[in-house]
């Protein structure tokens, strides 16, 4: 028998072409805020040349039976730049540490089941209206509430020079100033309440689920 017919002679036929497995879903759960606070920049550069697109991707409870995907985009389209700066400074501080505590997929779950309750609660209350809303701050306040309940005495810095509790800042800026009359005209509070009433419940599930969490 020839060397070459023997079967430990024989070898594997090289592929011509390197095989490519794409990660991008992988990689989207390892770093949920970043991709996140990217996708928000791009829809925000997007409206920005094309303004047009914040009334079609926004949420219109007058149209939402025609246009349901609006329950979803409306969470990242943005006003102006202080909207967005504001949102996504919050969603990376708020963000990162919550990451930090639970899974990337929980803090994906909370993050987008908030939006959407919030988003639904605002067409609850403002059926049929002919109005726009935009915006990630039920996402947000989604985030900062599970953060609250998990580690309520975190310490933060508003605005970088005023120490605080984490508790205290959310009862003061997020509570107080997202409801009637202390919320300003043109705030979906609504979106805002029930972002935050979904992040209290989550942070509560993953409390009670036996973890225990402390930041310093």
């Amino acid at each position: 028998m020839p060397l070459d017919d023997r079967d430990y002679m024989k070898r594997s036929p090289v592929s011509e072409r390197r095989s490519w497995n794409p990660r991008g879903a992988e990689w989207f759960t390892q770093n949920p805020v970043l991709v996140l606070v990217a996708l928000n920049i791009a829809f925000f550069l997007a409206t920005s040349i094309q303004a047009s697109l914040k009334g079609t991707l926004g949420l219109v409870p007058v149209l939402f039976p025609a246009r349901f995907w609006t329950l979803i985009t409306s969470m990242f389209i943005h006003a102006d730049i202080w909207h967005i700066f504001f949102n996504m400074l919050a969603l990376w501080v708020f963000g990162s540490t919550l990451t930090r505590l639970i899974s990337p997929n929980k803090f994906l779950l909370v993050y987008f089941i908030g939006g959407i309750i919030g988003n639904l609660l605002f067409l609850l209350l403002n059926i049929g209206q002919p109005v726009l809303i935009i915006g990630a701050s039920g996402a947000v306040y989604a985030i900062a509430g599970a953060l609250v309940v998990m580690v309520p005495n975190m310490r933060i810095n508003f605005w970088g020079i005023i120490p605080m509790p984490l508790w205290v800042y959310v009862i003061i800026f997020l509570v107080l100033l997202s409801v009637p009359p202390f919320v300003n005209i043109g705030i979906a509070w609504q979106a805002h309440i029930g972002g935050l009433i979904t992040g209290l419940v989550a942070g509560y599930i993953f409390k009670k689920s036996g973890g225990r969490y402390y930041y310093r």
